[in-house]
């Protein structure tokens, strides 16, 4: 990795107010700053707080040298997430994605300070918030950037069914103003992972559009905090179990599941026979700090029966650690980006039950093309509600068979594939030679 004092650029981070988004542009943070060059990250005072609270996978100590903006914004709506929807997108979220038109003009202020400051302001956002930054064409050295926080696959064969109207026309209006201040694109991916698909978006860009594949953005080796007093207790109970025996179960952020499916997926995992950890959580509001959450409630008697053999976790769950551990074989995700980059670079093989968005095309990539995973539910039978049975049998398959251990054999190579790549690579370091040039 170059080494660089450069103060004449500064680097501007702009994320999207949804956790996976946040993640994505707080690791890339991390991995900028380690060049030296100044880093802000501007957002709104409650996503800042929720970014920085649940930030895993490194040295905390290492953020001291982000300047955080935090903006504070007219009060939204935070609807509660709906189990019963007939669609799992999130659409609870949606007034907190419009409410970032109130930051344009406090970060078109920091542009404009900065951009007396320094001689070249270097924006990275995320391009769902592209509205945020109208005002950057008219300062003659801030460029723009935009990190596609999914992935190439999804971006290629893009699929409206997976999201609603709503969220359609919001990012349609959010790509024009992309258009017009766009400098070049960077991607949470890299070429072992995804090359077939850079290379084809690649192909479709103009040369002003230049292009960098800088996966992993999570930490590849994790930051040892064991002398910590506050390891979290699904560490301590993975710690107690045998190599590659535990199958986390997952949904990330944006899922909400139905008591009927919570009931079938608590019955399928007890029915498999196989340890696991579940984090049993509602999805996030617009706003986590506000406001109760549904308490799902299992089948009487469960916790109990699977105490031995099954951890359920009904908060915040370090999932990086999870996944890093050596107990950790398996996870059963709906393969959000960020859980399948995760996934990967710890070399976990994933049971595929996708939700939304991108993932349904990230379910076929991790399954399909990568081969190490496993189809739940099939995105053609989206509305039919997944078995115990079902549940019951893929779990099997993952964690005790000879199937598993192979696809968990090509996960541990790919996983070694992608270490000394993505955001310590040279893509990496084109980027920063780029924009210090």
């Amino acid at each position: 990795m170059a080494k660089l004092a450069n103060h004449e650029v500064a680097v501007v981070m702009i994320p999207l107010p949804a956790q996976g988004h946040l993640n994505q542009l707080l690791h890339l943070s991390r991995l900028i700053s380690a060049y030296h060059l100044p880093l802000h990250f501007a957002g709104t005072t409650v996503h800042l707080r929720q970014a920085k609270n649940r930030v895993q996978g490194w040295d905390p100590l290492s953020i001291s040298n982000i300047k955080f903006h935090e903006f504070t914004i007219p009060n939204y709506e935070t609807p509660l997430p709906n189990p019963n929807s007939i669609t799992k997108f999130p659409s609870q979220l949606m007034p907190s994605f419009h409410a970032t038109c109130h930051l344009r003009h406090p970060i078109s202020s920091l542009l404009h300070e900065l951009s007396r400051n320094y001689r070249r302001v270097i924006v990275i956002y995320d391009s769902l918030i592209a509205w945020v930054l109208q005002d950057a064409p008219s300062m003659v050295n801030v460029e723009c950037y935009s990190l596609r926080c999914i992935s190439a696959c999804s971006i290629h064969s893009w699929d409206k069914s997976s999201v609603t109207p709503e969220f359609t026309e919001y990012t349609r209006v959010q790509f024009e103003f992309r258009e017009i201040i766009n400098s070049g694109n960077l991607y949470n991916s890299c070429y072992e992972i995804e090359g077939l698909y850079l290379d084809l978006l690649g192909k479709e860009k103009s040369a002003r559009n230049k292009q960098w594949a800088i996966g992993p953005l999570n930490p590849v080796k994790l930051f040892d905090k064991r002398d910590s007093k506050k390891t979290h207790k699904c560490i301590n109970w993975l710690d107690e179990q045998e190599p590659n025996s535990v199958i986390f179960v997952s949904f990330g952020t944006t899922t909400t599941l139905s008591d009927e499916e919570i009931k079938e997926l608590a019955i399928g995992l007890e029915k498999s026979q196989q340890k696991f950890i579940w984090v049993l959580r509602e999805a996030d509001k617009g706003d986590i700090f506000t406001g109760e959450s549904r308490e799902v409630e299992l089948p009487e008697g469960y916790e109990e029966r699977v105490k031995n053999r099954g951890l359920i976790v009904r908060d915040w769950a370090p999932q990086l650690e999870i996944l890093g551990h050596a107990s950790t074989g398996g996870f059963m995700s709906h393969c959000g980006w960020n859980s399948c980059m995760e996934s990967i670079s710890m070399g976990v093989p994933i049971v595929a039950w996708p939700m939304h968005s991108d993932q349904p095309r990230n379910a076929v990539l991790v399954t399909e093309v990568l081969k190490i995973g496993l189809v739940l539910r099939d995105w053609v039978v989206r509305d039919e509600l997944v078995s115990s049975v079902a549940v019951a049998e893929c779990v099997k398959r993952l964690m005790d068979s000879a199937e598993g251990d192979k696809m968990r054999q090509r996960a541990m190579e790919l996983s070694k594939s992608v270490e000394d790549g993505g955001g310590s690579g040279k893509e990496m370091d084109s980027f920063i030679a780029h924009i210090t040039r």
